[in-house]
């Protein structure tokens, strides 16, 4: 039995919905984030030294890193589902998208987050301006512009099929889902970008990510 140590808000719920739209029987066990930190419980540590969420057990089998295990649960149990054919364009697009959901998309709206919660912390009033001087100026001059690069590159790629990594619905979709919510919550993603927001749309219109999210909890990136 495949069990996911779930984490509230975070790159979990998207393992959970892998797991529905493959119709596989799995087990949660739940973890919540400090409400004042938001960093995970040290209980994940017990499962994976780096105490973070996703982390799938199968048997003895312990999987980490999002990518790894939608890649993994899908070459185990997929059965030909939700992966493009082996040796086609499709497959090289579906294994690039799995990639640079984690490896390009993430950097700069986690830097976003990062420097969103400089402006907002408590600190001496003298500090406080310089420290929005330097938040503002590393926003305006790198986040940001990262951000729309990024955004642009992915609303151009949806021009060329309906999802991304071709004209079917795969894994890949369920990894970029992550990054994708996040840019809508605070990364600039809105109607300027109208293949993005359908893409949003389509997915959060699937049975298994209603069911996935109705198991998981609440979901908000904010």
């Amino acid at each position: 039995m495949l069990t996911v140590h779930h984490l509230n808000n975070s790159r979990s719920q998207r393992v959970l919905w892998l797991l529905e739209e493959l119709e596989l029987p799995y087990e949660i066990v739940r973890y919540q984030r400090d409400a004042q930190t938001l960093l995970a419980p040290p209980s994940l540590r017990a499962i994976h030294p780096l105490g973070k969420s996703p982390v799938v057990t199968d048997g003895d089998l312990l999987l980490a890193e999002s990518g790894a295990i939608v890649e993994t649960v899908i070459e185990h149990y997929g059965n030909g589902r939700l992966a493009p054919a082996l040796g086609t364009p499709e497959r090289l697009r579906f294994r690039y998208w799995l990639h640079y959901a984690e490896g390009s998309a993430m950097p700069p709206l986690l830097l976003k987050l990062v420097f969103d919660k400089i402006d907002n912390t408590a600190m001496p009033f003298f500090a406080k301006p310089i420290a929005k001087a330097i938040s503002g100026k590393v926003k305006q001059s790198f986040i940001l512009p990262q951000l729309k690069t990024h955004l642009d590159f992915m609303e151009a790629e949806l021009g060329k099929s309906l999802w991304f990594a071709g004209d079917a619905f795969s894994g890949a979709d369920i990894q970029m889902s992550f990054p994708l919510e996040a840019a809508a919550t605070r990364g600039g993603l809105n109607a300027s970008r109208p293949k993005l927001m359908a893409y949003l749309a389509r997915i959060h219109e699937r049975p298994a990510y209603q069911r996935a999210l109705a198991k998981g909890g609440p979901f908000t990136l904010g």
